[in-house]
């Protein structure tokens, strides 16, 4: 689309407001030089100085306060935090050091108290030494096994008869 300069869209003359009034400026006079003005250095320095309110010094200084102990607490709190856990990493390395040396020692102990090492002893330091089949004597029972009751000599008619039966049974 070619630019057209006569066209309504582009004419930017529309736009401007030719019927506005023109303000006149204003001259400087003597009355605005005469109405300046001047504070001394003391004065000055009265408007500049920051007034505190005592109330918000004190509320101020109340939260740092709270603030540093709280900050405290949670450092001290994450020191003693730390030196428990190194506490505890030491008491785990001891008792596995402990359980290692159990091992070891149990595993020793199992070793001399096997057979061997038994019969070793017995034969080396003892003089012992294993039995043979002439060492052995068998014993034979040729009458079985018995049991005998002492009893009491004074015994009446009616006992007697009822050990006697009951002999016999056994």
């Amino acid at each position: 689309m070619a630019y057209n300069e006569h066209s309504v869209a582009y004419d930017l003359d529309l736009f401007k407001d030719n019927t506005a009034k023109k303000i006149p400026e204003k001259q400087n006079t003597k009355d605005t030089e005469n109405k300046v003005v001047k504070i001394s250095e003391e004065d000055t320095y009265k408007i500049r100085r920051r007034k505190h309110n005592p109330f918000k010094i004190f509320v101020g200084s109340v939260s740092a306060t709270i603030a540093t102990v709280i900050i405290a607490a949670i450092i001290v709190g994450q020191a003693q935090l730390t030196e428990l856990n190194q506490q505890i990493i030491t008491a785990q390395e001891t008792l596995e050091n402990a359980k290692s040396t159990y091992t070891q020692l149990e595993m020793g102990n199992q070793s001399k108290l096997s057979t061997t090492e038994i019969e070793k002893y017995a034969e080396t330091k003892l003089g012992m030494s294993k039995t043979e089949n002439a060492q052995k004597e068998f014993v034979s029972l040729s009458q079985g096994d018995k049991a005998e009751i002492s009893g009491d000599a004074n015994l009446n008619f009616f006992q007697k008869i009822i050990n006697a039966i009951t002999g016999l049974w056994s």
